[in-house]
């Protein structure tokens, strides 16, 4: 009698172990990515949280693919890790964002929206370890037995059409909508290079476009104030996210060996 209860329950003990491996890729990769995501939030700098949160992403696709999930893990590679978050790291590394500008809020009650939104998804994430802790997945087999993506296929494209359909249309819809509130409405004609030019003349304002970065007979740096004709320097010609070097510092002298060199 204790024989035929026992053979269902080691026959289904196999699907709710983990073998050595697997163990050792979870234990191994999940640090890592748990340091990735510490150092999302840690890091002073927006292009280090960047690089952080692509190597986390990259880290997520690894366990999509070895649970089979392929289809996931390509897209976590190809759509969030290579365009997404390298078109975030472009623009971070093209505008520049400086560490002070982190602690300006610009938006009213945002850092406690933020931290009520991290302990919601804190208290799911809990709640879903703790869920797969206690029981075992099934049907992911039944689900695959075709082939994971065309398995995917089936389900989106077949049986939850409706929904699929519904959440793109959703999606576009918050995109347009999200476009029209960004739209500012022009209230006369666009200036052109000549009026502009007229209107400057006018009003009295700077007559001539603003002098470029660095001397490149002394420096050619993008932080290094131009020479005016006069021998002074003009802070106009650096950017405004850039602190205007010392042309007298010590960093110039190295820069100009390097320049040299």
């Amino acid at each position: 009698m204790n024989a035929l209860f026992a053979a269902p329950i080691l026959a289904a003990e196999p699907m709710t172990q983990t073998s050595t491996a697997e163990a050792i890729q979870f234990w191994v990769l999940g640090t890592v990515a748990v340091l990735g995501a510490l150092g999302v939030v840690c890091s002073t700098k927006a292009v280090y949280s960047a690089v952080f949160l692509a190597m986390t992403m990259i880290i997520l696709a690894v366990f999509y693919i070895a649970q089979g999930a392929l289809f996931l893990g390509v897209a976590q590679v190809v759509v969030y890790t290579g365009a997404v978050m390298m078109l975030f790291l472009f623009v971070l590394m093209l505008v520049g964002v400086d560490s002070s500008d982190s602690l300006v809020e610009t938006l009213r009650g945002q850092r406690l929206g933020a931290i009520a939104a991290g302990l919601g998804f804190g208290i799911l994430l809990i709640a879903g370890i703790g869920s797969a802790s206690v029981t075992a997945f099934v049907g992911v087999d039944q689900a695959n037995a075709g082939g994971n993506v065309e398995g995917l296929a089936e389900l989106i494209f077949i049986r939850y059409l409706w929904a699929f359909e519904l959440t793109g249309a959703l999606l576009i819809t918050a995109t347009l909508g999200a476009m029209v509130l960004a739209h500012r409405e022009r209230l006369g004609d666009r200036e052109s290079q000549r009026e502009m030019s007229i209107r400057r003349f006018r009003e009295g304002a700077r007559r001539t476009p603003l002098p470029n970065p660095g001397v490149y007979a002394r420096h050619n740096a993008v932080d290094m104030p131009a020479l005016l004709p006069d021998g002074t320097y003009s802070e106009l010609s650096v950017s405004d996210v850039l602190e205007p070097r010392d042309p007298a510092g010590p960093n110039l002298g190295a820069s100009n060996a390097q320049g040299r060199s």
